[in-house]
């Protein structure tokens, strides 16, 4: 007798052993989906991972083609015969696209379709892993999308710079000079016309006063666009500038308490904040109904913490983000940005206070 041979009626224990700590091991795994395939495709074995992934019992699946799993387009294009194919001629083959669960819902799989032979070399199924990257893929776009948005925002900061810049630079002094020239001739005028027929000027002083109200909106639109302040001063000027400006466009009080004047924060998170806070004034001024505003920029602990409370009409106690907030959404997205989070809190007839953290490791240049 050799050593591995058994007498007739005995059982090899240790083959059966491994096959039940292989099965207990299969069983206990629930972050992919293992089961067997026959040479057909049609499932024959079942473990928790699977049902935890596709959504189907072993008494609802064994037996059932594996295309079931596969879309209607995937499934019409043959795409399952062709992956047993490649596993056959192969050995194994790897794949990833879209799979259904029993709900109808779709994930995103990655997947292992290896083929089994016996002893003697003949195909009797197939093993097959499938692993669920529906959140990694989200992740990605996500982060994807986030980047896309952080270049559009830079991309539009930059054309805002630039025309807030012509906008001074050229038209205002255009503007300027209409001034200057309108002067003259009102001067020259004057010497021409008698006394008592200097009232007939009135037409040349409107239009000075057109002028003039040109002007101011023409410094005004390239203020909004981008403050000069904000580049020459820093972020706590230009806050205190908008909280100035605001406070005498709608009558509204507005405090403001700035204790990061000796922060030295970079370019992107300067005109981050700056619009965070922007935005925040713009819902007070359309929305809030407010007697006054505070704003407060401070730092704590390895944060920075920017604020502005109303004390307006408040949110309705059943207040959601609508989908058409944008400027909501851009103020999250800015805070997203510098690695921070946007906090909105307000109950009726409470007011509204708008939070932003963002810590300043993300925002602190590094010399």
């Amino acid at each position: 007798m050799t050593q591995n041979s058994l007498p007739d009626g005995f059982v090899n224990r240790s083959a059966v052993d491994i096959d039940h700590r292989y099965r207990l091991l299969i069983d206990a795994v629930r972050d992919y989906a293992i089961f067997m395939l026959d040479r057909s495709g049609n499932v024959v074995s079942w473990n928790p991972g699977a049902q935890r992934a596709k959504g189907y019992t072993a008494e609802e699946i064994i037996g059932r083609h594996f295309s079931a799993f596969y879309t209607d387009e995937d499934a019409q294009a043959g795409k399952p015969g062709r992956l047993l194919a490649a596993a056959k001629a192969q050995g194994r083959v790897e794949d990833q696209g879209w799979r259904i669960r029993k709900d109808g819902s779709r994930f995103w799989a990655q997947v292992v379709i290896t083929a089994v032979q016996d002893e003697n070399g003949e195909l009797i199924g197939f093993a097959k892993i499938t692993r669920d990257l529906t959140e990694s893929v989200r992740l990605r776009e996500l982060e994807r999308v986030a980047a896309d948005t952080a270049l559009f925002q830079q991309a539009q900061e930059n054309e805002r710079k630039r025309i807030a810049r012509e906008l001074h630079d050229d038209l205002g002094q255009r503007i300027s000079a209409l001034k200057m020239t309108l002067s003259l001739h009102e001067t020259e005028i004057q010497r021409y016309l008698p006394r008592d027929g200097l009232g007939s000027l009135t037409g040349v002083r409107d239009l000075a006063d057109q002028i003039n109200a040109m002007a101011t909106a023409m410094r005004r639109l390239a203020a909004d666009l981008r403050p000069p302040v904000l580049d020459d001063l820093g972020l706590a000027a230009a806050v205190e500038w908008m909280a100035e400006k605001f406070e005498q466009r709608y009558g509204v009080p507005t405090r403001c308490e700035i204790g990061i004047e000796d922060l030295r924060l970079n370019d992107l998170a300067s005109i981050s904040l700056f619009r965070v806070v922007q935005e925040a004034l713009t819902n007070v001024a359309r929305h809030s109904k407010a007697r006054a505003v505070a704003i407060t920029l401070s730092t704590e602990g390895d944060d920075c913490h920017v604020r502005v409370r109303d004390d307006g009409v408040g949110l309705p106690i059943d207040w959601k983000l609508r989908p058409d907030a944008f400027g909501m959404r851009g103020m999250r997205e800015r805070t997203a940005q510098l690695g921070g989070d946007l906090y909105v809190d307000g109950s009726p007839g409470d007011g509204v206070t708008v939070a932003a953290r963002v810590p300043l490791s993300r925002i602190t240049t590094q010399n």
